[in-house]
């Protein structure tokens, strides 16, 4: 799917620090934390929220009243003449907002202007009670809608672990391998962290203030990325496998997360206003999706690149900077060896392998992070590619000049 009228305002997109599972957002409503991080960045960079004309949320965890997450959004910013879309596509999700957005910008002529917000708390998910009147005695079925959706695909008929097994045992993928490019995912990310982390702080709201239920007392701050796992070549090497005979340690994969991000999409004109920089321009190029076959996640992020790099007719040497969502080391591993990219030459300043996965909002922090290197380099196209749920796979195409 290519875009040719498609920008985002530089600066016009923001993301909380993430906190692993059961940490300081455990206790957050996901949709109200939203949309007061959102207040909070629009006034600071002095975007009145009537400069929307939609709201586009995504979230893959349902929370209280999440049945009205987008118009709800709305209001709770302070535009409730608006709305839109509530977009669900497990780890895709931010990829998918992204493409629907562009393409009703491009629909209309690029007169559009679009925020599109992503939240997520894997904390704390919901038990679901589904009636079942032919059950004995007319008991229903549950489900734990975090933990066993985590744990088994119904159609592949298993878990996200499994798959990236699958694709290690295949393409022979062996866990020293998935060691150093974890350790090398962790050192890209602490290499910012030795001057404060300046490159996280330019998208960041931090501090940020949790509060109790009630509101009124602030019962923690967060003012980075919480729960991230101190990492060595020693004690990686020391971590088994999860499965017995297999090559996954708990050390390689990612962790449940909760946060949220933000980004504005619209035409030039209107991108340029809100823009904290004029002389920056971020255009969004392509969108595409992919699913490899059943039981072989870790393999879908490569298809869905080429099909974003073809329709934005491009090539991945065309790239100044690549994005993936890694869930597993085995992910950057095989992406590395499709492309013949060197591990070092992507997901520089971090990556969901480190900072953790809330799910809907973990590609847009990635997207994020792209623009921004891109600018640091100054200018060019970036690509960010990841898997998602049921062996599918979104990818984003970008250009900052």
């Amino acid at each position: 799917m290519k875009f040719e009228k498609t920008y985002v305002p530089y600066g016009g997109y923001w993301s909380t620090p993430f906190a692993r599972w059961q940490g300081s957002l455990a206790q957050q409503h996901p949709i109200k934390l939203a949309a007061e991080v959102a207040a909070r960045a629009l006034a600071d960079r002095e975007i009145p929220s009537e400069a929307f004309d939609g709201l586009f949320f995504g979230t893959t965890v349902p929370s209280p009243q999440s049945f009205y997450a987008a118009p709800w959004t709305a209001a709770l910013i302070g535009n409730p003449n608006i709305t839109g879309p509530t977009v669900m596509q497990a780890c895709a999700t931010s990829a998918r907002l992204i493409g629907q957005c562009a393409g009703e910008v491009d629909g209309a002529a690029g007169e559009r202007c679009l925020l599109g917000i992503a939240a997520d708390r894997t904390s704390n998910g919901p038990h679901i009670y589904y009636p079942d009147a032919t059950g004995p005695g007319g008991r229903g079925v549950t489900e734990d809608w975090v933990w066993d959706n985590f744990q088994y695909d119904p159609h592949a008929g298993v878990g996200p672990l499994v798959t990236a097994e699958n694709v290690a045992a295949q393409e022979g993928i062996g866990k020293e391998e998935q060691d150093e490019v974890t350790l090398l995912r962790h050192e890209q990310y602490m290499a910012d962290r030795g001057d404060g982390g300046s490159f996280q702080r330019r998208y960041l709201v931090a501090p940020l203030e949790v509060k109790d239920p009630s509101g009124r007392r602030v019962i923690a701050t967060l003012d980075d990325d919480e729960g991230i796992t101190p990492t060595s070549a020693e004690g990686l090497a020391r971590l088994r496998p999860v499965r017995e005979g297999g090559t996954v340690s708990y050390g390689t994969q990612t962790h449940p997360a909760d946060g949220n991000c933000a980004i504005i999409l619209t035409g030039r004109d209107q991108a340029r206003r809100l823009s904290r920089d004029e002389s920056v321009e971020v255009q969004v190029l392509s969108f595409g999706q992919s699913r490899s076959r059943a039981g072989f996640m870790p393999l879908a992020p490569v298809p869905a690149a080429r099909s974003a790099l073809e329709a934005a007719g491009l090539g991945i040497g065309d790239m100044a900077a690549v994005k993936t969502h890694n869930p597993f080391a085995v992910n950057d591993v095989y992406f590395s060896r499709s492309f013949d990219l060197a591990p070092e030459a992507f997901n520089n300043h971090g990556s969901s392998l480190v900072f953790g996965h809330p799910q809907g909002p973990t590609g847009m922090r990635l997207v994020i992070e792209l623009i921004e290197e891109l600018v640091d380099r100054g200018g060019g196209y970036g690509l960010f590619s990841g898997c998602a749920a049921g062996d599918t796979g979104a990818a984003v195409v970008l250009k900052v000049s």
